[in-house]
């Protein structure tokens, strides 16, 4: 089954299996993205229901693409301007292209294992917190004990001396 999908302002003809390179996307390399926006789908000759579709791809790296040569010039004027460009994309390989139906079943088993081991890595994050609190109040403590007549009055500086004409 293959889809067109956009993504990045550009339209691209994707498969099962297909390696492409798009715009850069949010993630890691490992993590699985799902592309939206899918603007036909089909197998063969026969024409699926885009809407219905749904297709995920695992970004293989984020990385740069090949560079771009900027380079001004205005005759007669000594102008030269030379600047380079190297844009972000996202490397995907596409793992299904199919229902939604079926991949919604799949995806909350998934989604649900991570959120369990982020409650107990909070836990063992609010710990540290607990008592470094406890040592903030002992310093207030300790300079509220220090006598005001330690203070050190700012100094006056001494008028200048006037001196007369003769």
């Amino acid at each position: 089954m293959f889809a067109v999908v956009r993504t990045g302002g550009k339209q691209y003809r994707v498969a099962a299996g297909d390696k492409i390179a798009v715009e850069k996307l949010a993630g890691e390399a490992g993590d699985t993205v799902t592309l939206g926006d899918v603007l036909l789908a089909g197998e063969g000759d026969k024409m699926a229901d885009a809407a219905k579709v749904v297709v995920s791809a695992e970004i293989i790296a984020q990385a740069k693409s090949e560079k771009v040569v900027v380079f001004k010039k205005r005759r007669r004027h000594n102008y030269r301007r030379k600047a380079g460009h190297r844009q972000q994309m996202t490397l995907l390989r596409i793992t299904a292209v199919g229902d939604s139906k079926a991949d919604k079943k799949a995806a909350p088993k998934k989604e649900a294992a991570p959120k369990a081991d982020d409650a107990a890595t909070a836990d063992k994050a609010d710990a540290p917190k607990k008592a470094t609190a406890t040592k903030k109040p002992a310093a207030k403590a300790a300079a509220a004990e220090k006598p005001a007549a330690e203070k050190k009055a700012p100094a006056k500086k001494p008028a200048a001396k006037k001196t007369e004409d003769k």
